[in-house]
Formats: C-alpha cells, sequence, structure tokens
C-alpha cells in the first residue's frame, strides 16, 4: 500500500477530457499530484525533465501515467514504445486510457508492457466509476516501485 501520494501523469490532447478526468480525481479525492502533457514528445519531454519539464520539482518522476493513444505530434502508441524500451522509464506503469476499442491496440500495448487499458466511457459517471476504482488499486492498494 502507497503510504505517501504520488504524481499522476496524464497524457491527453482533448481539453475536455483534460478537464473530466480532473474534475473526476477532485471528486473522488484522490490526494495525489495530476500533471498533464499533451502529446507524446511532452511525455517524453516530461519524463527525461528536457525543455519546459527541466525543473525536477516542477516536473517529478510519476508513479502512474494515463496515456492517450492518439494524439498530436507523437501519438501515445509511439511514446509508449519509446518508454518501454529505456531501462530506467519502463517500470513506470502506464494505464491506457482511451477512446480506442481496436482489438490490435488492446494487444499491440499489452505487448509493450502496459500495466491495464480502459476504453474511456463515455458519461462523466461511467468516468468518474473509472477514475474512483484506478485511484483505489494504482493509488491506495498495490506496491509501486521505487522512484530510482
Amino acid at each position: 500500500m502507497n503510504n505517501h501520494p504520488i504524481t499522476v501523469l496524464l497524457a491527453e490532447d482533448d481539453p475536455e477530457d483534460i478537464y473530466l478526468i480532473g474534475e473526476a480525481l477532485e471528486e473522488v479525492a484522490i490526494p495525489n499530484q495530476l500533471k498533464i502533457v499533451q502529446n507524446g514528445e511532452e511525455l517524453l519531454d516530461y519524463l527525461y525533465q528536457r525543455g519546459d519539464f527541466s525543473d525536477p520539482s516542477e516536473s517529478p518522476r510519476p508513479g502512474l501515467v494515463l496515456l492517450d493513444l492518439n494524439m498530436p505530434r507523437l501519438d501515445g502508441r509511439e511514446a509508449l514504445s519509446q518508454i518501454k524500451a529505456d531501462s530506467d522509464l519502463r517500470r513506470i506503469p502506464i494505464v491506457v486510457l482511451t477512446t480506442s476499442k481496436a482489438q490490435e491496440d488492446i494487444l499491440n500495448t499489452y505487448n509493450l508492457g502496459i500495466s491495464g487499458y480502459i476504453s474511456k466511457p463515455v458519461s462523466f459517471s461511467g468516468l468518474l466509476e473509472v477514475i474512483k476504482s484506478l485511484g483505489t488499486y494504482w493509488l491506495q492498494t498495490v506496491q509501486l516501485p521505487p522512484e530510482n
């Protein structure tokens, strides 16, 4: 069980989804810090603490990444492939949270090493249930790997 809050990194390009996921996290009272990146390039910059994300106090290593697959610049699949190929980053749990229900996406992302795959619910109440389950499991129940 996690004894301290972790940073949750949301990689999502849709402003409405960002807002709704933030609201859902607030509503289910998950006390972890939420950081947001809006494309795969920003995700990698954040994880490698480059550019706008070079300050470790502003860009702490996430304990969990929520990853949308369909993003501009570098999509989630490509970013995931790079993350899981890096021996330092591959231990960070990544849960795909996307609109895609394609069997190919599910299979390919699990083959790359994701920790879970969730299709985004269409209703806010459904999203609340998903976030509540994520919070209970990933942020309160499981033992996450050490940061270093």
